[in-house]
């Protein structure tokens, strides 16, 4: 892939303004959901995309339970406060969304951002219960950075069982939910989405060569200081924009 690494204020904007901070993650956030949709995801209403708000950092953003993935805009957007209930924005939210974000974001205060769907080989890989290995490129941006949740709660019925996923993940960017599917994090919203669809094309390459063999650990280290950073993360999202959403236009 050969990521070009560069300082963060060239790939992430600096804002200090609280309202176009919000704003510009708010807009992120409804692009990621129109990836996941152009990637024909969340069709059965099967998964959500957080992104913290920036002023009250014990709320997110989530998209209202019910709007099509793939034509999400800004103003469908709803901001969830700690006990689960919508606070600003027209419509309701999937209560699995709070149970499983509203504990991972205050277990990781770093991240922004959460994201969470099932997928054709995140969610069966899952079932295998077992942790990614560096069989490709790819594959190596997950190298010792990944937890697996290794419990039958496969629907999280209250913020207890997205306790024990925040515990499970701890620092890592990403977490294999036993049964159940795929869940990243991010420092930005576009790091977390690029690195979900990233982490699907992983277990893609698993589940067609489960026998593949892994590279050792010295090369896997190596791949990962280009492919496993905040950057490569941004950097997956900008081609996904480019290949899967020729409107950017979110607003309204």
């Amino acid at each position: 892939m050969g990521y070009q690494l560069l300082d963060q204020h060239e790939y992430e904007p600096e804002i200090t303004d609280i309202e176009a901070q919000r704003a510009h993650r708010k807009t992120r956030l409804a692009l990621g959901y129109r990836i996941f949709g152009a990637l024909r995801w969340g069709a059965l209403g099967d998964g959500h995309i957080s992104a913290r708000d920036p002023e009250r950092t014990d709320h997110f953003w989530l998209a209202s339970y019910g709007t099509p993935f793939n034509a999400v805009t800004v103003d469908d957007l709803v901001l969830v406060g700690p006990e689960g209930k919508v606070v600003e924005g027209k419509g309701g939210i999937n209560q699995a969304a709070h149970n499983i974000h509203w504990p991972v974001h205050e277990a990781r205060p770093d991240i922004v951002s959460a994201a969470h769907t099932h997928t054709p080989y995140g969610t069966p890989y899952a079932a295998l219960v077992q942790r990614l290995r560096p069989i490709t490129q790819e594959s190596c941006a997950f190298y010792d950075d990944h937890e697996i949740f290794d419990d039958e709660e496969v629907d999280i019925i209250n913020t207890d069982g997205g306790k024990r996923i925040g515990a499970a993940l701890g620092g890592a960017k990403a977490i294999i939910l036993r049964n159940h599917g795929l869940l990243t994090v991010g420092h930005t919203v576009d790091e977390c989405v690029g690195f979900f669809v990233m982490m699907e094309r992983t277990c893609e390459a698993h589940m067609k060569a489960p026998d593949g063999k892994a590279i050792g650990h010295d090369a896997a280290s190596l791949a990962y200081q280009n492919v496993g950073t905040h950057r490569a993360g941004w950097h997956n999202f900008q081609w996904l924009l480019r290949t899967y959403i020729p409107d950017p236009t979110v607003v309204g």
